[in-house]
């Protein structure tokens, strides 16, 4: 083709052996070079991309990203560069308000599982093939961690949506992790007291607290955590109750509960009787109730780690030939025994900083009573069943 002859469209130029469209965007003057020979096919390929560009452009659908997308090999100053996977991660776990533990958590997850496998990756070059292959090749270590892993891809690749840096998650199309839910197994009420007795033989002195720690836990309900980060003034003696707002999360307090939300719980007269034999042992030198052996600032004297109560617990059910469960299920025992004793769930719930919903799910095999099996009686009695009610006639 002869250059000098060509009548080229408005804003496209030879240059070299390649074709270069003109026009502005974001009031500047921009240029880019295609991969279009100099040909007639080559020129009206040029200028319909032109046009396209000023179309998008007068709509303001010219996004950095769309920009990218129709001239990959831009060196334009005006256009973002797709952020890599390790760096949208982090500056997306940087921008939580979340406490430092669950970061930590978050941060664990990516580096141990996504990370290796995705980090140099730019966000729109990972597509659900590559998601699913990779979770395929990871070696997971229970389907919780499983389900919790890819739960924090979703949410990661949930937001790059949001800031338009992709179309479309490709998370979403993971399978979902089917997760055996743990069985409630609770301890009961004689075997609760045998152990609480028991840790009261095995403690003497200061360890005492944690015997008087199993006793309260038992007839509260609290959480482990929960107790461990009880403090004194948070108990009231005369309205027997307990404010429960904190818990010990990973050895630090975090001025939070689980659910993010406080309540007050009534005092029973075993937890009453727990909290009169603590007194003595911590009050004088730990703003918490269950201080273990230890000096030092009254505000950070707490049970920093479960290994203390944890050795006293399990050395108590082995030697009363109880088999082992977590301490977590004293809650589960508190739980199961006001249901068996006929309380309101309504209030057993608010107890535990449950819904009546997940009460009810969570215990249902426990809401029952002693009527049951009169009530299934009924069925063996002669005038029920399909024996047919006689008319009465005049």
């Amino acid at each position: 083709m002869d250059r000098k002859s060509v009548d080229l469209p408005t804003g496209v130029e030879f240059v070299g052996p390649s074709i270069r469209i003109r026009f502005s965007w974001n009031k500047k003057r921009c240029c880019e070079t295609l991969p279009f020979p100099q040909t007639a096919k080559g020129i009206a390929a040029a200028a319909s991309l032109r046009a396209q560009v000023k179309q998008l452009d007068k709509l303001g659908a010219l996004t950095p990203q769309k920009y990218a997308e129709l001239f990959p090999g831009t060196r334009s100053a005006e256009v973002q560069t797709m952020p890599i996977f390790f760096d949208y991660a982090q500056d997306w776990l940087d921008s939580l308000q979340i406490v430092e533990s669950t970061r930590k958590n978050y941060r664990s997850t990516l580096q141990n599982y996504w990370v290796p496998y995705l980090a140099a990756k730019p966000l729109d070059k990972i597509t659900p093939v590559i998601l699913r292959k990779v979770v395929n090749d990871i070696q997971w270590t229970s389907p919780v961690r499983r389900k919790d892993a890819i739960r924090l891809m979703t949410t990661i690749f949930t937001q790059a949506v949001r800031d338009e840096l992709i179309h479309r998650n490709p998370a979403s199309s993971i399978p979902p992790t089917r997760v055996t839910k743990r069985e409630i197994d609770p301890f009961a009420r004689a075997e609760a007291d045998l152990i609480i007795a028991k840790l009261y033989e095995l403690t003497s002195g200061l360890q005492q607290i944690y015997a008087i720690f199993f006793e309260f836990s038992f007839y509260t309900g609290m959480r482990p955590g929960e107790a461990m980060a009880l403090r004194w003034e948070e108990i009231d003696m005369r309205k027997k109750t307990a404010k429960v707002c904190r818990i010990r999360i990973y050895g630090k307090i975090q001025e939070r509960t689980k659910t993010k939300r406080s309540r007050e719980v009534l005092l029973n007269d075993r937890a009453i009787r727990a909290l009169e034999k603590a007194r003595p042992l911590t009050a004088a030198r730990s703003d918490y109730v269950f201080a273990p052996e230890g000096s030092g600032d009254k505000s950070e004297l707490y049970i920093r780690s479960e290994t203390g109560p944890k050795r006293y617990w399990l050395s108590a059910l082995r030697k009363l030939g109880i088999r082992h469960r977590r301490m977590y299920d004293t809650r589960h025992t508190y739980a199961t025994m006001c249901l068996m004793s006929g309380m309101n769930p309504a209030f057993i719930a608010a107890q535990l900083g449950h819904s009546v919903q997940v009460l009810l799910s969570t215990y249902a095999k426990w809401i029952s009573s002693p009527s049951d099996w009169a009530e299934l009686e009924k069925l063996d009695r002669l005038e029920s069943g399909t024996k047919p009610v006689r008319e009465n006639h005049q």
